[in-house]
């Protein structure tokens, strides 16, 4: 069985919600994650095709805690190939599963991508992955990794893997606190 502290048959109302109510109790990890909110500013390096010179935008990013302390929400703002850009970000940890949560959606798609994933033991480096289709280039895995290098700088990392190929890194950003 997945998960060896579930129990058979009918849980009493009390029990259950203490169960739930124990695991919304938001700990370490969502404290880190509110460390991050603020206003930001952002150097990003995007690569069209692996191998030709990327493209480099400056942008913004306002970052603030939801619903009491349990998510981050990361909204991004700049260009992409002369257009505005638009895109969130919404992260979390998730107490019941150890892992680290988020959904990300942007004004060049309809899509929305949900990412799983984990910490490295200090906590600075979370990396997440997700798997899409995209549609030009056909079934995508995409890793992402965000290093909390210090109180007031982040990097951001972004690989691409399509299906029976090499990764690519895809995108880097650095990300400054606004002063």
């Amino acid at each position: 069985m997945k998960n060896e502290k579930r129990q058979e048959g009918k849980m009493d109302m009390q029990a259950m919600m203490a169960a739930y109510k124990k695991l919304a109790v938001p700990g370490a990890p969502h404290a880190l994650l509110a460390g991050l909110a603020g206003s930001w500013a952002t150097w990003t390096r995007a690569w069209m095709e692996p191998g030709e010179p990327p493209t480099e935008t400056t942008g913004t990013c306002e970052q603030k805690m939801l619903l009491g302390g349990r998510y981050l929400q990361q909204e991004y703002a700049g260009d992409m190939m002369g257009d505005q850009f638009t895109g969130i970000n919404l992260i979390g940890y998730d107490n019941h599963t150890k892992k680290y949560v988020s959904v990300w959606y942007d004004s060049m798609s309809t899509g929305i991508y949900c990412f799983e994933g984990t910490a490295s033991a200090d906590g600075k480096t979370i990396t997440q992955e997700t798997s899409y289709d995209d549609p030009v280039r056909g079934p995508l895995l995409w890793r992402s990794v965000t290093r909390i290098v210090d109180a007031d700088t982040l990097e951001y990392e972004m690989y691409l893997t399509p299906k029976g190929g090499q990764e690519e890194k895809a995108m880097e950003m650095t990300v400054a606190r606004k002063r």
